[in-house]
């Protein structure tokens, strides 16, 4: 039995001797190591990690004040990562004494950014001619399946935290669910796998992949992650996968099936509300009888609306990334909160993609902010190429795909950059760069005897 097995068998006692007589709840079957190719070293800088999490999390559902809050809430962490004596990056010793009221939110957080690294570059490694978009999945299946209460979530219903869909030209996309988790548990020889957090995260989200399946059960593939902060030897990600094609349909370059049009415009009906409880269908038991367990599950009817829905969510996500605002309300329907990103929510929401620069190849249009970081002054911009740019504003989501396709080699594969520093560029035309300011000039008025 597999340190995760003993896991989520201890999670099975203790909720049966809580609730006796409840139901098992479903896990991802068939879960293996990842394959030997995928389970290398992961080598990147602090600042392309933290640029991989402000990508995949800009999208806030509150608004884009809040979005660009968060994104840039994440640079927070610059101080929080360095390189240990065995030459991995490891927590210094401001991210191992964070205040306790944050150890919780910077396990979550940091587990996110090196989760999701190491899953892009093992989505990368095994669709190596294809682009890669991470993409929330909250706001994706807001589109198709009722919301929770009032506000603008799905609840408590279990379910992974990203998509990650791999996209050429003309092909069908493979889709993976993937999860998140970190902790900042020390373990030790004494501690059992029943206890270890890095299985047991691992086991419930075992469960939150097996609440999602696209066109049948158990084809969708998966890729659950868990990342110890305080491994001894460092930062250890602790990963586990499933098998699956996730195909979706490819999309015309234009008209009625492609992502350029909302799905809702082109059907002339209301949004999707599609089924969440006993909607996944199991293979009949011996006895032939059918089976089914709570789930979002998309028919293969759906598969096509789908894919618009998944390819317009990441283009209004990397708008927001850019700093836009009123051009990411178009990509979003009613229920994934259109209207939050349709009006001024805050008070500096005016002052976004108000920048550019020209960085490696291309010149990148964006927004920028200026922050401390202990004593010093920085100033963080995110961007996305300008043609690029222009083509997502203008609602010309496949075009925009096509030319990023086009160019996703031409990308410098730098770390720094001229009169900047620390930068990062994504395959998909966006990139993130800091750099020091000079200190300002003292301005407080002179004193007066």
């Amino acid at each position: 039995m597999t340190g995760t097995d003993k896991a989520a068998a201890a999670i099975d006692r203790k909720r049966a001797r809580k609730n006796p007589g409840d139901e098992r709840s479903p896990r991802k079957p068939d879960l293996a190591p990842l394959r030997d190719g995928d389970r290398r070293d992961l080598v990147a800088t602090p600042w392309e990690l933290l640029a991989t999490l402000a990508r995949a999390t800009t999208l806030a559902r509150q608004g884009r004040g809040r979005g660009l809050a968060e994104h840039w809430q994440s640079l927070k962490y610059c101080q929080a990562l360095a390189g240990n004596s065995f030459g991995r990056l490891a927590l210094t010793d401001e991210g191992q004494t964070p205040e306790q009221s944050y150890r919780a939110m910077q396990a979550r957080e940091l587990g996110r950014a090196f989760g999701l690294a190491v899953a892009e570059r093992a989505v990368r490694h095994r669709f190596p001619d294809r682009l890669v978009f991470t993409v929330d999945a909250e706001p994706v299946l807001l589109a198709g399946f009722a919301k929770s209460g009032s506000r603008p979530t799905l609840g408590a219903r279990p379910r992974p935290d990203f998509f990650i869909e791999a996209w050429r030209p003309g092909e069908p996309s493979s889709v993976f669910v993937v999860t998140v988790n970190g902790n900042h548990q020390v373990a030790t020889k004494r501690t059992s796998k029943a206890d270890r957090s890095a299985f047991l995260q691992l086991a419930r989200a075992a469960e939150r992949a097996e609440h999602l399946h696209l066109g049948e059960w158990n084809t969708t593939p998966c890729l659950l992650m868990s990342t110890e902060l305080l491994a001894q030897e460092g930062i250890v990600v602790n990963a586990l996968q499933a098998p699956g094609s996730g195909l979706l349909p490819p999309r015309p370059a234009e008209g009625r099936g492609s992502a350029n049009v909302n799905p809702e415009a082109a059907d002339g009906l209301p949004e999707k509300n599609l089924t969440y409880a006993g909607a996944v269908p199991l293979p009949p038991a011996q006895d032939g009888v059918a089976r089914f367990h709570d789930g979002f599950f998309v028919p293969r009817r759906h598969l096509a609306w789908f894919a618009q829905v998944l390819a317009r969510t990441s283009a209004a996500a990397q708008l927001a990334f850019s700093g836009a605002g009123k051009e990411i309300a178009p990509y979003l329907t009613t229920k994934q909160g259109r209207k939050h990103y349709a009006q001024r929510t805050f008070a500096g929401s005016s002052s976004v993609r108000d920048a550019s620069h020209d960085m490696g190849p291309a010149h990148f249009v964006g927004t920028d902010q200026v922050f401390r970081l202990g004593g010093n002054r920085v100033e963080a911009f995110s961007g996305m190429a300008t043609d690029l740019y222009e083509l997502l504003a203008a609602g010309r989501v496949e075009e925009y795909r096509h030319r990023a396709y086009e160019r996703r080699g031409t990308w410098s594969s730098e770390v720094t950059a001229p009169e900047w520093g620390p930068v990062s560029f994504g395959d998909d035309g966006t990139v993130m760069a800091l750099r020091m300011l000079p200190p300002r000039a003292n301005t407080s008025p002179a004193s007066h005897p």
